[in-house]
């Protein structure tokens, strides 16, 4: 119990000095676990009550990913979800995947190295796009719906991870039941649900939690990964009202996530795993990578490459369901690139987004203003 008050206690402290510097806590959440544990100072170690409660993060971090899920807005926005869905999707997984691979990493190994590197951090984006007053740009709804194509992607890449050597029709069956049910619940219970949101007392983030929880635990009972049944049942509640819900259940997701990147910082080891060499070269394609799928998506739907740099410069972080990823799916050297890869990338991508449209006006003012050198002719 103590190392959760230490640790809660020095990420209150990052968090602070994050929010006055206009960057994302995510990374010095992760570099505080490190330095606090097994691979630093090892003053705080991960205990069962930790454990639950980054389990806790993880989930409702997952239920948040499911309220984004609204499957009306994106019938209704096709053709640019997918043009740039497509283009993220196959320049960031295939230059991920071949990279970790050809760097030594197993197949599966290099699916999941390929899903956290091809994952750009959701909170980090929007938290971007609000802090530095770009939400108005065009360019900006393009990326909100880059990070829900993500999202449906990585919704199946767990699907693949968690089959394993699990008898697939069966495993599918049980995965459909469970959805099935899920949704059945929430499309007759609809209007109990509404008068739940409706009231003004504890009741609603009360059902909100134990609903998260609940279903969690019934997937365990029914076998099929509560990753999966968290994201279904906040696509689900996505029906009804997914403000009220996020509303309720953001509290918990908050503390919850704190918990969960520093304990995951705690847990990795950086001695011996993986060579300082592979990381740096994964982090370097991780930046190139998204600048590649970034230009490539802005002259497909804008016809300009600035608009591709624009939507480069708010996606470069990668972040929550990276780490998910390694904790849920990571071998140590897995676990260890992607740690790194997050905080590097996180911290590039805040740095880039925050300066670029002002590095890039005076770039411009540069060359408008230092053209030619006028001659100057001789009086004769």
């Amino acid at each position: 119990m103590e190392g959760i008050i230490i640790a809660l206690f020095v990420c209150l402290v990052l968090a602070l000095v994050a929010k006055y510097l206009t960057i994302p806590a995510i990374p010095f959440y992760i570099i505080a676990g490190v330095v606090l544990g097994h691979a630093g100072l090892g003053i705080v170690a991960s205990d069962q009550i930790s454990s639950f409660f980054s389990d806790m993060g993880l989930i409702f971090l997952l239920f948040f990913v499911g309220l984004g899920l609204k499957v009306d807005k994106i019938s209704e926005n096709q053709s640019e979800v997918l043009t740039s869905g497509m283009i993220d999707l196959n320049v960031n997984m295939i230059i991920g995947f071949v990279a970790a691979y050809l760097l030594g990493f197993s197949l599966v190994e290099a699916l999941i190295v390929a899903a956290a590197f091809y994952s750009s951090s959701t909170a980090m984006t929007v938290t971007s796009l609000i802090e530095n007053r770009k939400l108005m740009m065009r360019e900006s709804e393009t990326i909100i719906w880059l990070m829900v194509f993500e999202d449906l992607v990585l919704i199946i890449v767990l699907a693949i991870l968690s089959a394993g050597n699990e008898n697939l029709l069966l495993f599918a069956g049980e995965i459909l039941f469970g959805l099935a049910l899920i949704y059945a619940l929430a499309h007759y219970g609809k209007e109990f649900l509404i008068s739940i949101l409706d009231r003004d007392d504890e009741l609603p983030i009360i059902f909100t939690f134990v609903a998260v929880v609940a279903t969690a635990a019934f997937a365990l009972e029914l076998g099929v990964p509560d990753t999966l049944m968290v994201i279904a049942l906040g696509a689900a509640f996505a029906t009804t009202d997914p403000d009220a819900f996020e509303q309720h259940a953001r509290p918990f997701k908050d503390v919850f996530m704190v918990i969960f990147f520093v304990f995951f910082g705690i847990t990795i080891n950086l001695s011996g795993n993986i060579s300082v060499g592979v990381i740096a070269i994964i982090c370097l394609l991780a930046i190139a990578s998204k600048l590649i799928s970034g230009v490539l998506t802005g002259i497909a739907l804008y016809g300009s490459a600035k608009s591709g740099l624009e939507i480069w410069t708010n996606t470069i972080g990668r972040g929550e369901f990276s780490i998910a990823l390694a904790v849920l799916y990571g071998s140590p050297p897995v676990a260890a690139t992607i740690a790194v890869m997050v905080i590097v990338t996180s911290l590039v991508g805040s740095f880039v987004a925050k300066y670029y449209g002002s590095l890039s006006r005076g770039f411009g003012r540069r060359s408008r203003h230092h053209g030619p050198p006028h001659r100057v002719h001789a009086v004769h």
